[in-house]
C-alpha cells in the first residue's frame, strides 16, 4: 500500500479511496475464468502430514498380543487395552486409570457423554437430562461448529457466550448457570477453536469451580482438548490440568475430558481417549456396552507401538510442516491488511485455526467474493451457534492442508475481497 500514507481506511480521501477501489476491483476481476479450485474450510491434516505416519502400516508384525496378554484381534475391552490407555494419559496429562481409549474419532465419544447424559445420567442416580424439558449448554464464541452440530442433534439449546484471550467470559459464565436448565460448558481449552487462544490458570481453576456455582446439580464441563500436543514452536503454551483443579475443587464427577489422535497420525484411522472419574466411566461403560463390544484394538495397539516414546518428536514433525502455513497467513495478513481498521486476527502458537474479524457486516459479503473466484472458506457464521454471527464479521482460516503455494494465492485472494468489501463499504456510509 503505497496509498494510505499509514492512515486507516476510515481516514483516506474519497478521492483516494475510490481510486484504490478501483484498482482492486480490477484485480478482481481478472481472477474470474482462471479456474482456481483452493478450499481453505476445514482444519484437515495435510498430506505430508498424514504422511509421517506411514509407519503404522505393518508395524505390527504379525504380533497382536498386548502387555496383558490380550489378543487385540477379539472382543471385548470397551475401555481400551491398557497400553493406549497410558497414551491417551500421556496426551491428556490424566492418570491411566481415567481414561477411556475408543475408535477412530472423539466425535464419537463426544456424542457418547452426551446420549450418556440425557438417558442414562452420568452418575447412576436420577440425574438424568431428558427428565427436564429444556437443556441448555454454555458455548464460547467464536467456537466449533461440531460441538453445535452435536448439541442441535439431541435438542440441546446453545447459549453463547464471549471468549477472550485467556478463556471464556467467566463473570458471564457464572451469571448464565444461575439458570438450572443449563447443564455444562463445552470447552477447546488449548488453541482453541477458531481463535487459537489457550485457557489462563486463573480461568482453568474458574471453570473447574463451575459446577459449584450452577444451579444445576448435573452440570458438566465438556473439555475438548483436541490441541493438547499440537504446538507450532517449541515453547508452546502452557494449559493447566483441569484434572487436578477439579479434584481441588471436588468436582471430579462433572469434567469430562476428550482428546484423539486425529490430527496427530491417519485422521479417519486414529484413537480416541476420554477422561473422566471412575464414577462417571461407569456409566459411560454401561451406555457403550449396548452399541459395541468393543472398539478395534489392533488399531490402538499399533498407536503404541508407532508412538511409544516419541510422541514429541513426531509433533516437532508436524510443527516443522504446518508453521511456515501459518506465518504465511500472519506475513500476508499484515503486510495487506496491517494499519488499514479493517480486519484483526489472532497469532495462535499452535492449533489449527486463524480467526479472522473484518468489519462488521462484511463476512457473507467477503466469502461469497471469495467462492466467485475459486477460494472455499468455511461459512460465515459457522463458529456460532445456528451459524448466525450477530456481528457477520468473523472468518475462520484453516491454513493447514494446502501448499505454501496455494496458501499463498488464497490469502491474496482473501485479503483482496477484504480490501475491496471494506472500501465499498466505508464509502457507501460516507
Amino acid at each position: 500500500m503505497t496509498t494510505a500514507n499509514n492512515q486507516t481506511m476510515t481516514q483516506w480521501t474519497t478521492e483516494t479511496l475510490r481510486e484504490q477501489l478501483s484498482q482492486w476491483q480490477a484485480q478482481y476481476g481478472a481472477l474470474n475464468g482462471s479456474n482456481l479450485k483452493l478450499d481453505l474450510s476445514r482444519g484437515k491434516p495435510g498430506i505430508e502430514q498424514v504422511s509421517l505416519s506411514n509407519g503404522l502400516d505393518g508395524i505390527l508384525q504379525g504380533n497382536f498380543i498386548a502387555q496383558d496378554g490380550t489378543d487385540t484381534r477379539n472382543y471385548g475391552g470397551t475401555r481400551g487395552i491398557a497400553e493406549a490407555r497410558a497414551l491417551g494419559a500421556e496426551i491428556m496429562g490424566v492418570p491411566e486409570d481415567n481414561i477411556m481409549a475408543a475408535g477412530n474419532s472423539s466425535l464419537s465419544v463426544m456424542h457418547l457423554a452426551l446420549r450418556t447424559a440425557m438417558d442414562l445420567g452420568l452418575w447412576g442416580d436420577e440425574r438424568i437430562w431428558s427428565k427436564v424439558e429444556t437443556v441448555k449448554l454454555l458455548a464460547p464464541v467464536p467456537g466449533y461448529d461440531r460441538h453445535f452440530t452435536l448439541s442441535n442433534h439431541f435438542g440441546i439449546e446453545l447459549i453463547p457466550i464471549p471468549i477472550a484471550d485467556n478463556g471464556p467470559d467467566m463473570d458471564a459464565a457464572r451469571a448464565a448457570v444461575a439458570d438450572s436448565s443449563i447443564k455444562g460448558i463445552w470447552c477447546v481449552p488449548k488453541y482453541s477453536n477458531p481463535t487459537g487462544c489457550t485457557y489462563s490458570n486463573d480461568i482453568v481453576s474458574q471453570l473447574a469451580a463451575l459446577p459449584k456455582d450452577a444451579a444445576a446439580d448435573d452440570f458438566v464441563v465438556l473439555w475438548d482438548n483436541a490441541y493438547a500436543v499440537h504446538d507450532l514452536y517449541e515453547q508452546g503454551d502452557n494449559l493447566a490440568s483441569i484434572f487436578e483443579a477439579a479434584a481441588a475443587a471436588g468436582t471430579a464427577d462433572h469434567v469430562i475430558q476428550f482428546a484423539s489422535t486425529s490430527k496427530i497420525t491417519h485422521a479417519g484411522a486414529g484413537v480416541a481417549f476420554l477422561a473422566a472419574s471412575a464414577t462417571v466411566l461407569d456409566a459411560l461403560d454401561k451406555h457403550l456396552g449396548v452399541f459395541s463390544i468393543g472398539p478395534d484394538k489392533v488399531n490402538q495397539l499399533r498407536h503404541v507401538k508407532f508412538l511409544q516414546g516419541r510422541l514429541s518428536a513426531h509433533m516437532a514433525d508436524h510443527a516443522r510442516i504446518i508453521r511456515p502455513k501459518f506465518e504465511l497467513v500472519e506475513e500476508i495478513f499484515s503486510r495487506e491488511l496491517g494499519g488499514l481498521g479493517i480486519a484483526s486476527w489472532t497469532k495462535p502458537k499452535g492449533g489449527y485455526f486463524v480467526s479472522l474479524d473484518v468489519r462488521p457486516g462484511l463476512a457473507s459479503k467477503v466469502i461469497n467474493m471469495a467462492k466467485a473466484v475459486g477460494l472455499t472458506l468455511t461459512p460465515a457464521g459457522a463458529t456460532f451457534p445456528k451459524g448466525e454471527d450477530p456481528d457477520d464479521k468473523n472468518i475462520r482460516i484453516a491454513p493447514t492442508f494446502g501448499s505454501l503455494e496455494e496458501i499463498q494465492a488464497a490469502m491474496d485472494i482473501l485479503t483482496l475481497c477484504i480490501k475491496s468489501a471494506s472500501a465499498e463499504q466505508v464509502l457507501g456510509a460516507g
